[in-house]
């Protein structure tokens, strides 16, 4: 399938059940065609993922619970649960960080109960140890049979994110498939699941990407600054990097020179490009170290042509990261002068008319020829990078 291996099938228990989604109509599994962010995170499915209980969770579904691991460009594993219970996903899927609203369907469950899907993902396995959430859930009443285990509180994160993004709930007098799986650990599952999905879960508001540029592109014309690009960050700046032409230059509000140093969450750049500059284009790359926080959403990077579950980040990470931005510019349209013309000899105005010819009041002016400005993409260029240094560039 691709040349990658299938890892898991959110609701069928075949591996042969799960090839054939997978190939299903893309067009009934996506609305449409999400556009990542500026400096959005990538990262690819891998390996070692950890397993809890296979759930029942009604229609006759029966799922098995994963905490995934998904790898990021600079190495960072993050953790990550499904958020797309029909959808399979495989080991080598390409993934690219998203915001909700780009979620690949727009009738699913998740476009109204992210929020809650968030709050689980906060308050429950891993982002909470096994002991506090053994104190939550007893605050609430309930008993447990000897504490929380990982696998239960895996299964009962997973299945209450399911029930928020799927509309999908724990068979309450089953839930745990198989033969083996003891009561206890039933009981334990539903009672944190209770708990997720309770009166608690108010819900939490989507965290911002750990770096952003906006806006990813910019016009304007030469003698102009063109810009703001605003940078968000919720980290710290490690490096910035512009492929400048000569004379262009990287400066703030005030038209002053941009240092590595000064760039921070809620910078504000812009490309200072010369009155006599030749139409061309600017990028701007910065890296930061920062937190790619719980409940980032991210989507297969190919999800139109070959549908994979969405996955939701379940603990937050420190990561490296980069956004890109790019300023284009035409060249500036000079003033054109329209020149004067000799009027022409009145009619009838000979020698012999005997009438004074008619003074002449005015030039007729021509019509000013007008300029088009054509966006050209410069070559070459010079290179500039600022790296910051114990706070020195």
């Amino acid at each position: 399938m691709h040349g990658r291996s299938v890892l898991v099938r959110g609701g069928v228990a075949a591996v042969a059940a799960a090839a054939a989604l997978m190939v299903a109509s893309p067009a009934a599994l996506a609305d449409d065609n999400p556009v990542a962010h500026a400096g959005a995170a990538t990262g690819t499915v891998v390996h070692g993922g950890k397993s809890g209980y296979s759930v029942n969770v009604g229609q006759n579904k029966v799922v098995q619970t994963t905490l995934f691991n998904l790898k990021l460009a600079d190495g960072t594993i993050l953790k990550m649960y499904c958020v797309q219970i029909e959808v399979a996903t495989r080991t080598g899927e390409d993934m690219v960080e998203h915001a909700w609203n780009d979620y690949p369907d727009a009738k699913s469950p998740f476009r109204k109960n992210n929020k809650n899907i968030n709050w689980v993902l906060h308050h429950g396995y891993p982002s909470q140890g096994t002991e506090d959430l053994a104190k939550a859930v007893a605050g609430k009443g309930a008993t447990l049979h000897d504490g929380l285990s990982d696998i239960e509180a895996l299964t009962a994160t997973q299945a209450a994110v399911w029930h928020y993004s799927d509309g999908r709930d724990l068979d309450r007098k089953n839930p745990l498939a198989g033969h083996d799986a003891p009561a206890d650990d039933a009981a334990d599952v539903l009672a944190l699941y209770d708990y997720l999905t309770g009166a608690d879960n108010t819900g939490i508001g989507e965290t911002k990407p750990a770096l952003s540029i906006t806006p990813a592109k910019a016009t304007g014309a030469a003698g102009e600054k063109i810009g703001p690009f605003t940078v968000s960050t919720t980290g710290s700046i490690t490096s910035v990097t512009s492929k400048l032409p000569e004379g262009v230059k990287l400066v703030d509000a005030d038209g002053k020179e941009v240092k590595s140093s000064a760039v921070k969450n809620g910078s504000k750049l812009f490309l200072d490009v010369p009155k006599d500059a030749k139409p061309g284009t600017a990028e701007l790359a910065i890296k930061a170290a920062g937190d790619l926080e719980t409940g980032r959403l991210f989507v297969a990077k190919d999800y139109a042509q070959h549908p994979a579950q969405s996955l939701i980040v379940a603990q937050s990470q420190k990561s490296a990261v980069q956004a890109t931005a790019t300023g284009t510019w035409a060249e500036s349209a000079p003033v054109t002068s329209a020149p004067a013309t000799t009027p022409a000899a009145p009619v009838g105005g000979g020698n012999n008319s005997g009438q004074t010819p008619l003074a002449n009041t005015g030039v007729n002016a021509a019509l000013p020829i007008g300029i088009g400005a054509a966006l050209v993409i410069a070559g070459g260029g010079m290179l500039l990078v600022v790296r910051r240094r114990r706070g020195n560039v």
